[in-house]
C-alpha cells in the first residue's frame, strides 16, 4: 500500500507539473522586436500577443513617453495582450536611439515637436506595421500614447488613419494645424491630471476647443491631485516637481480606457 501511495503522489504531481506548463503553452504572452522602416530611417518596436487566442484581434499602437520605448510601454502592450488585443509599441526616434536621462530625453522630443509633419510619419509608420500584421482586424483598431506619446496617437488620428479609438494618457494635446482634427475617424479621449503643469489648463481649453470646432467625438477627464507622468513610476512621487507617479489617477485612467475600448473595438 505504501509503494502505492508513492506512486499516486508521483503521478499526481507530474500530472500538476504537466498541467501547469500546458496551461502556460495555452496563454503565453509573446513579445517580438520587430524592425521596421520609414523612409530610409530604420525603427525598432514591439509586437506583443496572446498566441492562444485564434482568429483576428483588434490592434492598438502603443506611443512611448519621451524617453523612447522601455519596459513600461512593454508591460501595457503585455496587459493589452492579455484582453485580447494584438498591441504594437512603436518606435519614433529610431532603432539605437534611447535616451538616458531627461536632459537627452527632452532633446530628442524636442526635434519632434518642432517637425510635427515627421512624428505624424513616425506614428504612420507604426500604425501601418501593425495593420499588415495578418492576426489584426484592420476595422478594429486604436491608438493610446503617453506624454509626448499622446501627440503620436492624436496626429495619427489627425492623418485621417482609421482608428476607432485615441486615448491620451497626460499627453501633447494641440496640434499647429487643428484644422487636421477634421481628419479624426474615432472616439477621443484625454486622461489627464488637474494639476499638470507641463499641458496646463490652457492648453487642455485650447484642446476642447480644437476638438469641438472639428465636431470630434471627444472626452476629457481630469484627475485631482494628479500632475504630469502619472501613470510613470518613474516619475517618483513628488508632485512639486510637475511630474509624479499616482497611484489612484493610473488606476482610473486604466479603467477608462479599458472601457472605450471595450465600446468601440
Amino acid at each position: 500500500m505504501k509503494y502505492q501511495t508513492r506512486i499516486g503522489f508521483a503521478l499526481a504531481a507530474i500530472m500538476a507539473v504537466g498541467g501547469f506548463q500546458l496551461g502556460k503553452a495555452q496563454a503565453a504572452v509573446k513579445v517580438q522586436t520587430v524592425d521596421y522602416k520609414q523612409g530610409d530611417t530604420t525603427l525598432e518596436g514591439w509586437l506583443v500577443y496572446d498566441d492562444a487566442k485564434q482568429g483576428k484581434l483588434p490592434g492598438v499602437v502603443v506611443f512611448p513617453a519621451y524617453h523612447g520605448p522601455t519596459n513600461e510601454e512593454k508591460e501595457v502592450a503585455q496587459r493589452l495582450a492579455r484582453m485580447g488585443y494584438v498591441a504594437f509599441v512603436a518606435d519614433v526616434y529610431g532603432k539605437g536611439i534611447r535616451p538616458q536621462d531627461a536632459k537627452d530625453a527632452g532633446a530628442e522630443m524636442g526635434k519632434y515637436m518642432k517637425d510635427r509633419p515627421l512624428l505624424r510619419q513616425r506614428a504612420e509608420a507604426a500604425f501601418d506595421q501593425l495593420r499588415h500584421n495578418p492576426h489584426v482586424d484592420t476595422a478594429k483598431m486604436a491608438a493610446i500614447g503617453y506624454c509626448f506619446g499622446g501627440a503620436g496617437a492624436l496626429d495619427l488620428a489627425r492623418s485621417g488613419a482609421p482608428l476607432k479609438a485615441v486615448v491620451s494618457f497626460h499627453g501633447v494635446l494641440t496640434s499647429p494645424t487643428p484644422q487636421d482634427d477634421a481628419h479624426i475617424k474615432g472616439r477621443v479621449l484625454a486622461l489627464h491630471g488637474a494639476d499638470d503643469p507641463i499641458v496646463n489648463a490652457q492648453a487642455q481649453d485650447a484642446f476642447k476647443k480644437e476638438m469641438t470646432d472639428a465636431k470630434v467625438d471627444w472626452e476629457l477627464v481630469l484627475y485631482s491631485g494628479a500632475v504630469h507622468a502619472f501613470t510613470e513610476k518613474s516619475a517618483g512621487n513628488d508632485p512639486s516637481k510637475g511630474a509624479a507617479y499616482n497611484a489612484k489617477a493610473d488606476k482610473r485612467s486604466w479603467e477608462e480606457m479599458t472601457r472605450l475600448l471595450k465600446e468601440t473595438l
